[in-house]
C-alpha cells in the first residue's frame, strides 16, 4: 500500500476487485479494522481477495506477533520474510519455542525491525551470542528480551546488550548456565533501568553477582534466583539494601539462605508482594514472624514449601498480611488445624485468599476445611497426600464454595488379608504400582 506524507493510502484497486464492503468503507477504515485481528485471522483475510490481501499484509497490522500458538516449526526464512514485510512497524515479536530459527535469520530481523521493543526467543536453542550482537547493533529501543533456555548464551551476549540496548528493562536468561558474575556486572552497569531480571538456573552465579545488581539496579521490581544454589545471605542482603522497589523475589532452591534474609526484606523492601522460598529449609518461624510484623501489608503471594515453619507463622500472616492471595505450605509438616483456623479468620480470608496449597501436610484434618469455608474468594486448594482429609470433609467444603477446585488424591483401600491368613497385605504404594 502506498501512502502520501499525511499517511493516507493512495493506491487504488480495479473495479473488478471491489466487493460491496470495499466500496462502502474507505481503505483507511478497513485497515483500522484489520489492525485488531490476530495472526491467524489476518492470514485468512489475506486469502479473500486481492484488495484484502494487500490490506491484511500491510506492515501496520503486524506490530505485535506471537507465533507460539500459530506455528512453532517455522524456518528462519519465515522470520526474514516477516521482518521485511513489517519493517519499522513491528514492536513485539514472540518466537517462543521456534527451534528452527537461528542467528542468520535474526540478524536479518534486527536489520529490518529496528523499532522492536519486546522480543521473546525463549527456547530458541539454535541462537548464540551472534544474535545478541545483532540486537545490540541494530535495535537500540529494545526493552524486554527473553532468552530463557538459550543455553549457548554467554557473558559476551550480556556485554553486547549493555553496549547497544541501554533502554533494557526486563531480561530473562533463565537456564543460561554459562553466564557468570562478569556478564551480570557488564549488564547492570550500562542498563540502570532494569526492572525485571530472571536468572533461574544460572548455577554459576555467586554473591558477587548479586552485589553488582544491588549496587546498580535501584529500579528493580522482580528478581528470580531459583536454584542459584551458590548464593548466600551476604549477596541477598545487598539486594535488599539496594533495591527498595522490589515487589517479587524468588529464591526457591537456594538452600544456604537463613532468617537473616527475611529480616533484611522486612527492613528494606516495604513493597514486596510475592515471595517464593520453596526448599529453603533453614527458614523458620522467627524469620517469617519478623517479616510479617515489620512492613509487609502488601504481601499477596508467598510460597514456603519444605520450610520449618509452624502455626506461629500463619498467625502472623493472618494479622499482618491482609492482601494475601496465594499461600503455598506444601511439605510444611508442622502446620496444624489451629494455624489454618487463624488464617481463615484473618482479614485476608473473606475477600482476598484465592489459592492455598496444603499438600503433604500430615497434621491437617477436615477441621481445616471447616475453617476455610468462609473464604469466599478461594478458587483452588491442594490437598495431595493429606492423609487425614476425607471425601466427606471436601464435600462439606463444596456446599459453601461450590466453584472451588479441589486437588486431592485418595489411595485405594488396603485389601483385607486372605481367609487363610497366609497372604501378605499390600501397602498403598504396591497397589498403585
Amino acid at each position: 500500500v502506498q501512502r502520501n506524507p499525511n499517511g493516507q493510502i493512495v493506491k487504488m484497486f480495479s473495479n473488478s476487485d471491489e466487493a460491496v464492503i470495499n466500496k462502502k468503507l474507505p481503505k483507511e477504515l478497513l485497515l483500522r479494522i484489520f489492525s485488531f485481528l490476530d495472526v491467524v485471522t489476518l492470514c485468512r483475510c489475506a486469502q479473500v481477495s486481492r484488495s484484502w490481501n494487500v490490506l491484511a499484509l500491510d506492515g501496520s497490522n503486524w506490530q505485535r506477533i506471537d507465533l507460539f500458538d500459530f506455528q512453532r516449526d517455522i524456518e528462519g526464512r519465515v522470520v526474514e520474510n516477516i521482518s521485511k514485510r513489517c519493517g519499522g512497524f513491528l514492536r513485539k515479536l514472540s518466537l517462543r519455542g521456534c527451534l528452527g530459527v537461528g542467528d542468520s535469520a535474526l540478524r536479518t530481523f534486527a536489520q529490518n525491525c529496528r523499532n522492536i521493543e519486546l522480543l521473546s526467543l525463549n527456547g530458541c536453542t539454535k541462537i548464540t551470542d551472534s544474535t545478541c550482537n545483532s540486537l545490540s547493533k541494530f535495535c537500540p529501543k529494545l526493552k524486554h528480551l527473553d532468552l530463557a533456555s538459550c543455553t549457548s548464551i554467554t557473558n559476551l551476549s550480556l556485554k553486547a546488550l549493555s553496549e547497544g540496548c541501554p533502554q533494557l528493562e526486563q531480561l530473562n536468561i533463565s537456564w543460561c548456565d554459562q553466564v557468570t558474575k562478569d556478564g551480570i556486572q557488564a549488564l547492570v552497569r550500562c542498563c540502570p533501568g532494569l526492572k525485571g531480571l530472571f536468572l533461574k538456573g544460572c548455577t554459576q552465579l555467586e554473591d558477587e553477582a548479586l552485589k553488582h545488581i544491588g549496587a546498580h539496579c535501584p529500579e528493580l521490581i522482580t528478581l528470580n534466583l531459583q536454584t542459584c544454589s551458590q548464593i548466600t545471605d551476604e549477596g541477598l542482603i545487598t539486594i535488599c539494601r539496594g533495591c527498595h522497589r522490589l515487589q517479587s523475589l524468588c529464591v526457591s532452591g537456594c538452600a544456604n539462605i537463613t532468617d537473616a534474609i527475611l529480616n533484611a526484606l522486612g527492613q528494606n523492601c516495604p513493597r514486596l508482594r510475592i515471595l517464593e522460598v520453596a526448599r529453603c529449609s533453614q527458614l523458620t518461624d522467627v524469620g517469617f514472624t519478623t517479616l510479617a510484623r515489620v512492613s509487609l501489608p502488601a504481601l499477596s503471594d508467598t510460597h514456603k514449601p519444605e520450610c520449618r515453619i509452624t502455626d506461629g507463622t500463619l498467625i502472623q500472616l493472618s494479622i499482618h498480611c491482609p492482601r494475601l492471595q496465594v499461600l503455598s505450605l506444601s511439605h510444611c509438616e508442622l502446620i496444624t488445624d489451629d494455624g489454618i483456623r487463624h488464617l481463615g479468620s484473618g482479614p485476608c480470608a473473606h475477600d482476598r485468599l484465592e489459592v492455598i496449597e496444603l499438600d503433604n501436610c500430615p497434621l491437617i484434618t477436615d477441621a481445616s476445611l471447616e475453617h476455610l469455608k468462609t473464604c469466599h474468594s478461594l478458587d483452588r486448594i491442594e490437598l495431595y497426600d493429606c492423609q487425614q482429609i476425607t471425601r466427606t470433609g471436601i464435600k462439606r467444603l463444596r456446599t459453601h464454595l461450590p466453584n472451588i477446585k479441589v486437588h486431592a488424591y485418595f489411595a485405594p483401600v488396603t485389601p483385607p488379608p486372605s481367609v487363610g491368613g497366609s497372604r501378605q497385605r499390600f501397602c498403598r504404594c504396591c497397589i498403585l504400582l
